[in-house]
């Protein structure tokens, strides 16, 4: 019995993503006998491109079921089956993940039908689900919407079962849990490590330090690592020998330690950060019409950035909720094509026109530079306050014109809103842009932080 599934989602950083929609068809090999559909409510906001992808919005969701709500149904129609979905590794992840929110071990077995169909249809050009459908003919509607795309994975899965005539490709795709125990080795270094915010050291039997990471869990990060199946998680699991931690309490200070540390340390298995951080970053151009534009680029060090970003996603997502939170064009921005007379804002009275020269200019780039002057401390100072190690404890990290200098952690009985009071106790930090972006990026993200501008 297969319980043939397909999951919108939220989009977002891995393992944080919300579903939004579910349509699960059970399948015995010959016809559907069972069915579960259903919007679902995330509880957190969906990212622009993906309403964009998918037509789901917020106002949708906000009286759908929560996942809780869905969650027995799920179990049940999807109990005894081997779970399949196109991509079946992300589908399986987002739901066990939803379970694991709930204190519910969600374990089956599960097939993946890109990998079926490379083994079974070899001489296909794309085995992603649109163009393999069309090629083979398979009617679709909905697409990228649940039901659809359930519903045509059904009708794929049924014609790679006809081609798999004994059964033998099918049986050995079929992937099964393991139970993922640590080493006694590794399980004796877990139970000394606290479950609080800081960075960690992995090192080696020689002492090499091979890998640094940052956390709000240490505990919970390292078990993660401990009992991951990736090929670094392995290698690391392989190499540890003993791990050192330093509590922050800040996450902020955390991540800016973790990256000066991997710049000057070069650990083995951080080779991947060892790039600059952010390679995305938001300019401030002035066009031909004298309107400031917010352009999404590589990052470059001879240019001022005013945000920068991990992942051009992660830029692209941040520009559209700009240009909503300042009431910006989209047009002029770039997030709508340049050969259009005017935005699609300007039709929902969401643009005051500056796409067809209505609004003056001057008045547009006062909330252009509203947002430049929230989001960049060129030349500014201030002082950040944030949560120490302790409940008595605060830290404060120092930005004097637009430099990062380092941070102190200081007794809540003392008032620090002046450098000269903070330089006393102050740990030197390289100033770098990433160090810079990673400021940029906590104080965007983290909107009751006390900031002290100076």
């Amino acid at each position: 019995m297969y319980a043939i599934l397909d999951i919108e989602t939220t989009g977002g950083q891995y393992n944080e993503e919300g579903i939004t929609e579910i349509a699960i068809y059970k399948y015995d090999g010959h016809e559907v006998v069972d069915q579960f559909i259903s919007l679902v409510n995330p509880e957190k906001p969906i990212q622009p491109f993906v309403v964009k992808l998918t037509g789901i919005n917020n106002a949708m969701l906000r009286s759908a079921p929560k996942f809780y709500e869905v969650a027995k149904r799920i179990i049940e129609i999807t109990e005894g089956c081997i779970i399949v979905a196109h991509n079946a590794q992300f589908d399986y992840r987002v739901l066990r993940t939803e379970f694991n929110r709930l204190g519910y071990n969600y374990e089956r077995q599960s097939l993946c039908t890109v990998e079926l169909s490379q083994k079974l249809l070899p001489e296909q050009k794309s085995h992603s689900l649109g163009k393999l459908v069309r090629a083979l003919g398979i009617p679709m509607s909905d697409r990228h919407r649940a039901t659809g795309d359930a519903m045509a994975t059904v009708h794929l899965f049924k014609l790679l079962l006809s081609k798999d005539t004994t059964k033998e490709i099918v049986k050995s795709l079929i992937k099964t849990d393991q139970k993922k125990g640590i080493p006694p080795k590794l399980f004796d270094i877990l139970e000394g490590i606290p479950a609080v915010t800081g960075l960690y050291y992995i090192y080696k039997e020689n002492g090499d330090l091979i890998y640094i990471g940052k956390s709000r869990n240490i505990k919970k990060r390292l078990h993660q690592h401990f009992t991951a199946t990736s090929g670094k998680s392995k290698r690391i699991q392989r190499d540890t020998y003993a791990v050192k931690y330093e509590e922050t309490g800040s996450e902020l200070i955390a991540l800016l330690k973790e990256c000066q540390e991997i710049k000057v340390n070069k650990p083995v298995y951080n080779r991947a950060q060892k790039k600059t951080v952010f390679p995305w970053s938001v300019y401030v151009e002035k066009n031909s019409d004298g309107y400031l534009c917010l352009s999404l680029q590589k990052t470059d060090g001879r240019k001022k950035e005013v945000v920068s970003f991990s992942s051009v996603t992660d830029g692209k997502n941040a520009l559209h909720r700009i240009v909503e939170q300042y009431n910006l064009c989209k047009k002029i921005n770039g997030l709508e094509s340049p050969s259009k007379p005017s935005c699609f804002g300007l039709e929902l009275n969401t643009c005051n026109g500056a796409c067809v020269g209505n609004e003056p200019a001057e008045e547009y780039n006062k909330r252009v530079q509203e947002f430049v002057d929230n989001n960049s401390f060129y030349n500014q100072s201030m002082i950040i306050i944030d949560r120490g190690r302790t409940v008595d404890e605060r830290s404060a990290v120092l930005i004097e014109k637009g430099e990062y200098k380092g941070y102190a952690f200081y007794n809540l009985n003392y008032q620090i809103t002046k450098p000269d009071i903070l330089k006393n106790i102050l740990i030197p930090m390289d100033n770098n842009r990433d160090a810079k972006n990673i400021i940029k990026s906590y104080i965007r993200k983290k909107k009751a932080l006390k900031i002290v501008r100076l």
